[in-house]
């Protein structure tokens, strides 16, 4: 679509940034203030022509129409009218999965982590999968949360390599109950560092049932031993303070008599102190 000349002129008056690439000096607050509000009142057109001015890396200067983007997100967050927001977030969102570059769909994301809501959640779900936009949209729909464990769930059962990490270690950051069967499974997967993720999932989301099978899992030797054992640790946190004070008890007397290594001595002064603790 054709860009106004208006929103051109708004965008003009964007600052420049300085030779390190930052914005610190020669900030008129006031006039930007000013111009990011007319570029609202444009609506979804202003919107539309802000993204065309989106250029993937090395292909011009677009720097004053990122600018301008990311300020325009801000302001339709402080905004009392729930509607401009959601209109930002649904115009974002209609961008994403198509034909625009993937550095473009990435700066959108990044857009969306900061104004989107529940209607630019089944968009950024779709990105789950691809292996360049996964993590944008995953860090999005961590912000946004409203609906987001289910876009989550929805990719882990064809997410593979980057994306399938992308989408376990999220449903532990959301900690999402009714993740925890395919969490548990994926504890067996064939990929260390899946495995590391799953046990941190099912620990931050505090599951009991789950206590012998992250010791188990944290019996290994190496770098899983040791990663394993910090989730260990943490369901016992977790547990002790939803008050399940029997099952973090085991956890702790199970570290404190297999941690026998010098090196694991740390862990068994902090199995003791959990220990009495949960007393």
């Amino acid at each position: 679509m054709a860009i106004s000349a208006q929103l051109k002129a708004l965008v003009e008056q964007m600052p420049d940034p300085d030779q390190r690439d930052m914005y610190c000096t020669n900030i008129d607050k006031e006039k930007i203030e000013r111009a990011v509000a007319e570029m609202e009142k444009g609506g979804p057109e202003n919107i539309l022509g802000l993204i065309d001015m989106l250029l993937p890396p090395g292909e011009g200067d677009d720097v004053k129409a990122h600018y301008a983007l990311h300020c325009l997100a801000v302001y339709v967050c402080k905004l009392p009218e729930r509607q401009h927001r959601r209109q930002f977030g649904e115009v974002l969102a209609s961008q994403l999965g198509g034909s625009r570059p993937k550095a473009v769909q990435a700066y959108l994301c990044q857009e969306l982590q900061v104004a989107g809501g529940p209607e630019a959640v089944p968009a950024l779900g779709k990105l789950l999968l691809d292996d360049e936009l996964c993590e944008p949209a995953a860090m999005a729909l961590a912000a946004i949360g409203d609906g987001a464990a289910e876009q989550f769930r929805a990719a882990l059962a064809t997410a593979r390599g980057k994306c399938r990490m992308t989408v376990i270690q999220n449903l532990g950051v959301l900690r999402d109950a009714q993740s925890v069967e395919a969490l548990r499974q994926a504890l067996a997967d064939a990929d260390r560092e899946i495995r590391i993720l799953a046990a941190w999932g099912l620990a931050n989301i505090g599951d009991a049932g789950s206590v012998d099978l992250l010791l188990k899992s944290a019996d290994t030797q190496g770098w899983e031993r040791i990663q394993n054992t910090k989730s260990c640790l943490l369901l016992a946190e977790r547990l002790a303070a939803a008050g399940k004070t029997a099952e973090a008890r085991k956890i702790y007397q199970h570290l404190n008599a297999t941690r026998t290594q010098p090196h694991e001595r740390y862990i068994r002064e902090v199995a003791q102190r959990g220990l009495a603790a949960a007393k």
